[in-house]
């Protein structure tokens, strides 16, 4: 999953990147608004959280921004300000979930997954692919019942795979969604993932093709 987050608090920003990141999400911190807006206009971002009190831009702007230029991105407002007026003009102006800061981490994980789940429309939490049933919710991987443990980020790269099954994934698009935007990975770091996810799913039903020069695709028969 691709977090997007929009928060000019450099020590919560971080701690929210950090956490996500131990959980395998790939995550991009934007601190200003306006350079939030465009980000998320053309990110492929699954989910976006976004602060109210932002430079150049408030979150609010941001959301009306987006939502007018038909960017469906769930967007969760995280933010100090919890009156109950600002809740209902956020969510009106197009946010899906609100949250008031301090919070619990878990909290805002499980919400943001609940959110990632609605992306474009309500999803099934099973999801089954030759061999292998996915369950959305708890992220897990099954094999004729028995769970394929995966390290976060063999798990984040075959839930990249699964989203876009059947189509070749870019290297670039795994990267962004894997470790964020602009990110500075091993040259190899890709191909060994790959490889690992690879042997773990082999004699399954589903195999992972590689397009050479392009990427990688998802391939086996929908249950």
């Amino acid at each position: 999953m691709r977090i997007a987050i929009l928060e000019d608090n450099e020590i919560l920003a971080r701690a929210i990147r950090g956490a996500l990141e131990d959980l395998g999400f790939g995550v991009d911190w934007i601190e200003d608004g306006l350079a939030g807006e465009v980000f998320l206009k053309d990110a492929d971002a699954d989910v976006a959280i976004i602060d109210i009190n932002l430079p150049g831009q408030n979150g609010f702007e941001v959301i009306r921004a987006l939502r007018r230029a038909g960017c469906s991105t769930p967007i969760l407002i995280l933010t100090a300000r919890g009156k109950t007026s600002e809740r209902v003009q956020g969510l009106e102006l197009g946010a899906d979930d609100y949250l008031v800061k301090p919070f619990e981490m878990a909290e805002l994980v499980a919400r943001l997954r609940a959110l990632a789940r609605r992306r474009p429309v309500l999803r099934s939490e099973w999801e089954e692919l030759g061999g292998l049933k996915f369950n959305r919710g708890r992220r897990e991987l099954f094999h004729r019942g028995t769970v394929i443990e995966l390290p976060r980020r063999e798990l984040a790269l075959f839930e990249c795979l699964l989203e876009h099954r059947g189509r070749i994934v870019s290297r670039a698009l795994i990267s962004d969604t894997l470790y964020g935007t602009g990110a500075e990975i091993e040259d190899n770091a890709i191909d060994l993932l790959v490889s690992r996810l690879r042997r773990k799913i082999d004699g399954t039903g589903v195999a992972i093709r590689t397009a050479r020069g392009l990427g990688y695709m998802l391939d086996g028969e929908s249950a």
